[in-house]
């Protein structure tokens, strides 16, 4: 509760100290953040490295400092605290009555641009999180969200995907953060050059529901306004199987997410391993053969 109530340069202070601290401890994180970077930023050298994890620290800072204030933000504060691009996508799709799916990667503060939607656009959402512990926290998280207009579904229990689909056939908006499935239902792509896992379910959605398939990339430059892209809609291919227009869709959505992510690397919180190559073979859920394939397709949307 104290974080709430700081001034607004005091939490920035904060907020920084507590990066560059964890930065200059180069604990598992921020080499992980690294060696993520690495593949974003094709020959970056070490010390080049180095200042993009600091800076991606003090991203992802920020990011948890605005998170936890936000329930003490105004109404004005939030519908100042963005300025996203192409926004006619959105708005444009949501006219059309067909239903809107929104596909985030971890960049800058998707919680932000969630409480700006529904706040200046006056549009409520659908979204699947994580079950936090302590559960107290998680449902504080969840109380705050939809006070704000957003339904959070949690994304254990399986029946997410169904209710996901019922809100797009009903015309509704859906936002997923979906640059990571490591689950044996998650999607090989192509990514910066190398295989990784995206969730299946903004593709299946779109397919099934006929809703609009809208990738989003957000980030931050030196105001306090975050920014961020609508980008173009990615269509259902017209033949091929099931399987292979989920396949050729989550690529278009990994494309569009690498082209913000590239052009805003500090940005972008991904503080864990991804690609497969870094993944323990031994713990790669596709080469265990008690997994099931055929899960929930709603697994890993958020």
């Amino acid at each position: 509760g104290t974080v709430k109530k700081l001034p607004e340069p005091a939490a920035v202070r904060l907020g920084r100290t507590i990066a560059d601290l964890a930065w200059k401890q180069r604990g598992k994180g921020v080499q992980r953040l690294e060696s993520n970077y690495a593949r974003v930023v094709p020959g970056a050298s070490p010390e080049r490295l180095a200042e993009l994890s600091r800076a991606g620290m003090r991203s992802y800072l920020r990011y948890w400092m605005e998170s936890f204030r936000l329930p003490a933000w105004s109404t004005e504060r939030i519908k100042g605290g963005f300025d996203p691009k192409d926004l006619h996508y959105l708005t444009d799709g949501m006219a059309a009555g067909k239903g809107v799916i929104l596909a985030l990667p971890h960049l800058a503060n998707w919680d932000l641009a969630g409480a700006w939607v529904t706040t200046k656009l006056g549009i409520p959402f659908t979204t699947v999180a994580e079950r936090l512990k302590p559960e107290t926290l998680y449902d504080r998280f969840v109380a705050y969200r939809e006070g704000l207009g957003m339904e959070v579904l949690p994304h254990s229990g399986g029946s997410a995907f169904g209710t996901l689909a019922r809100r797009l056939r009903d015309g509704g908006l859906v936002c997923l953060v979906a640059d990571r499935d490591l689950s044996s239902s998650g999607v090989e792509v192509d990514f910066f050059g190398e295989t990784a896992r995206m969730p299946a379910g903004p593709a299946l959605l779109a397919q099934q529901t006929g809703a609009l398939l809208l990738p989003v990339t957000l980030w931050y430059d030196d105001s306090p306004v975050m920014q961020g892209r609508v980008h173009p809609p990615i269509d259902v291919p017209e033949s091929g199987t099931r399987a292979e227009k989920t396949s050729s869709m989550t690529q278009a959505l990994a494309d569009a997410f690498a082209t913000g992510i590239a052009d805003h690397p500090e940005d972008w919180h991904m503080l864990q391993r991804l690609w497969l190559a870094d993944l323990d073979p031994s713990k790669d859920p596709s080469t265990d053969p008690s997994k099931d394939s055929s899960k929930n397709p709603s697994e890993g949307t958020a």
